[in-house]
């Protein structure tokens, strides 16, 4: 198999320079380890951006926005009509990233990887739709390899369009009716779980629709038993969700942060991770998803969400609440005094 750009190595993180923040934590002027988990952020954004002065003001959002043929099978409260739709409201800024990103001075753009009917030109989105939607992968694998290999490379264009401007912190978003249908199953081939441990009401199915969506994933996974992760993307997966697999696989080749937003997001975490384990290093979670599967997943990753707020809303909207605690844990590292600066005694 000829080698991809994934294949490419994954920066490593200074360890001298992890060891010398958590040296400088113990300095500063709090007792120890009184700021909790914000000082281990801390710490770990200084030996990411290499320097005992972290900054995050500039935040970049990137939403990818794609359907899915197995809305076919009535895995959806709502109709497909709807991610064309939202990719109207994200251009004109009414929805809640919309709103968020403002909120924060983020950079947000809006990728259209997929939607499936063609859309207008529209402010603050890209057009690198790959086709209609994937394939019904109850029928058929959900996109071709060449799909696979297209979406992936939207999401490296992404972090590399995020770490080019200047960014600090990339976040993952995503957009597209049935999306959670085609995470769980992606997720229950990574891990051969049955669906019925992932599957999950996504955008408000009843006990009766939540039956319907693990019987549904279960004939797909009948059907597709790859459980490597390109095969599992290949076969049950997303446009959107392969893309950001290849945003957050960019992201540690590159050396920037990711914040992973919910449930979807994570999926595509795991099969960037079973790709390159190394990029755990340059991932952190925002928050647990109310998507049941999601805090499954989030053990299976040893991963420890920032919040916990009863969220599944997508778009990158948990990870944008998330930010801001990020931000400060970098501001506290960088900028408070240590107890020689200042003249305290200590304990």
């Amino acid at each position: 198999m000829n080698s991809t750009w994934y294949d490419g190595p994954v920066a490593a993180l200074d360890d001298a320079l992890l060891a010398d923040a958590f040296k400088r934590q113990a300095q500063l002027t709090k007792p120890p380890g009184s700021l909790g988990r914000l000082e281990e952020l801390g710490a770990t954004l200084a030996a990411m951006q290499g320097t005992q002065h972290p900054c995050l003001d500039q935040l970049w959002i990137t939403v990818f926005a794609a359907d899915h043929g197995v809305t076919a099978e009535g895995v959806s409260a709502f109709p497909q009509a709807v991610t064309a739709e939202m990719v109207r409201n994200f251009a004109r800024g009414g929805a809640a990233i919309s709103v968020l990103a403002r909120e924060w001075n983020a950079r947000l753009e809006v990728v259209n990887v997929g939607t499936a009917p063609m859309l207008e030109e529209l402010p603050g989105v890209l057009d690198a739709r790959l086709g209609p939607g994937t394939a019904n992968f109850v029928e058929a694998p959900a996109m071709t390899d060449d799909q696979l290999q297209d979406a992936l490379e939207v999401g490296r264009s992404a972090a590399e369009r995020a770490v080019i401007s200047g960014a600090q912190l990339f976040i993952g978003g995503e957009m597209g009716i049935g999306n959670t249908t085609s995470a769980a199953a992606v997720a229950c081939a990574l891990l051969g779980l049955p669906a019925e441990n992932l599957a999950g009401p996504g955008t408000g199915l009843d006990a009766a629709g939540v039956s319907r969506k693990a019987r549904v994933i279960e004939r797909a996974l009948q059907r597709h038993c790859g459980d490597r992760p390109l095969e599992a993307l290949q076969g049950l997966g997303g446009f959107e969700i392969a893309a950001l697999t290849g945003a957050y696989l960019r992201c540690g080749q590159l050396g920037a942060p990711a914040l992973v937003d919910g449930f979807i997001a994570t999926v595509a975490a795991l099969a960037a991770v079973r790709l390159r384990p190394e990029l755990a290093a340059w991932l952190f979670y925002a928050h647990c998803s109310a998507e049941p599967g999601h805090r499954y997943l989030l053990e299976v990753l040893n991963a420890k969400p920032i919040l916990d707020l009863g969220m599944r809303l997508g778009e990158g909207s948990g990870a944008a609440l998330a930010a801001p605690i990020l931000r400060a844990a970098a501001a506290l590292h960088a900028r408070m005094a240590t107890f020689a600066e200042a003249g305290v005694s200590r304990a």
